[in-house]
């Protein structure tokens, strides 16, 4: 799964020199260090505080994620539950990015992981060991996830249940924090690959049995346009690419908040690459059907998707 910036990267990318580069590090490593002792509740709340905040300070966001909302689910609820969804997803965002990392990552890295997650989530200990099952019986395939819920947590899950799992990951401008979120993610033992110049090494793992992890539902300029909630989106044609290539199926995964630090999972269907004639019109299929898998799991959970991404931006 290529993992967003979150707000990490949104302060990364506030400055460029060392200095206000190391500042905003400092800014975020004592931000982390509250979430990691305070109280869960108290934590969370703020968290929630701080969304509603962000909802109401930052207008482009807000606006693009009410227009969003609207888009995709306008014609099944009413404005103010647009407005709920759309509010609710900044807290969705803040959540993820900072205090959940911060009080999971503690207990995803031990030998004990397995049981802690088990204990504090059940609902997904199911759920992943059919994911290790899908694993095992294609020999490595293509999960993919939207920005939905906690999609960090994926790959630590996938560890747990022993999945090896190939993660695409952004760098992030900051030097230091990249350094260090590259230092915490291979405390996962997990892989994990720069986003840029990125299918040969993709090709690569899966061939040797590795599944890959792919967020897949952000803009792209070399993506392909296919419906997501009823618009053309130009979205990422690389998992449909590896599933023809290798005849492996794309899976669409999501993990769920239910609670304070508790989760649920998704798990899709496989979608299998088919007999073609022609290996362009079998990737807009398949690339077709992974949004609808992804529109599926959003739809019932939607105030926890990244409704402020600018996913429907024309491309010219």
């Amino acid at each position: 799964m290529s993992r967003a910036p979150g707000v990490a990267g949104l302060v990364a990318a506030a400055g460029r020199s060392r200095g206000a580069e190391a500042a905003a590090f400092a800014a975020l490593a004592v931000t982390y260090g509250m979430c990691r002792v305070l109280p869960p509740a108290v934590v969370h709340g703020a968290a929630a505080l701080l969304g509603d905040v962000a909802f109401a300070i930052l207008p482009t966001r807000r606006r693009l994620a009410l227009d969003n909302v609207a888009h995709a689910l306008g014609g099944e609820i009413g404005s103010t539950e647009i407005r709920r969804i759309a509010r609710h997803s900044f807290r969705s965002f803040l959540l993820t990015a900072m205090p959940e990392a911060a009080r999971l990552r503690p207990h995803l890295t031990g030998k004990d992981a397995r049981s802690w997650l088990w204990r504090r989530s059940p609902e997904l200990e199911a759920l992943f060991e059919r994911v290790k099952r899908i694993h095992d019986e294609t020999g490595g395939c293509i999960f993919v996830t939207p920005h939905l819920g906690n999609w960090e947590l994926l790959p630590d899950v996938a560890a747990a249940v022993g999945v090896p799992l190939v993660v695409v990951a952004r760098p992030l401008d900051n030097r230091y924090l990249e350094r260090w979120l590259a230092k915490s993610r291979r405390a996962s033992g997990q892989t994990f690959l720069a986003k840029r110049n990125v299918l040969l090494a993709l090709q690569h793992h899966l061939a040797r049995g590795a599944s890959l992890g792919l967020l897949a539902d952000q803009l792209t300029h070399r993506g392909v346009a296919v419906p997501f909630f009823g618009r053309p989106a130009p979205t990422t044609p690389i998992p449909a690419l590896l599933a023809v290539q290798h005849g492996r199926p794309i899976v669409v995964v999501a993990c769920i908040r239910t609670g304070t630090l508790r989760f649920s999972g998704h798990l899709g269907e496989p979608i299998w690459p088919e007999p073609h004639d022609s290996e362009k019109a079998e990737v807009i299929r398949l690339t077709s059907a992974m949004n609808r898998a992804m529109e599926d799991v959003i739809r019932r959970h939607p105030a926890q998707y990244l409704w402020m991404h600018n996913r429907w931006k024309s491309v010219v």
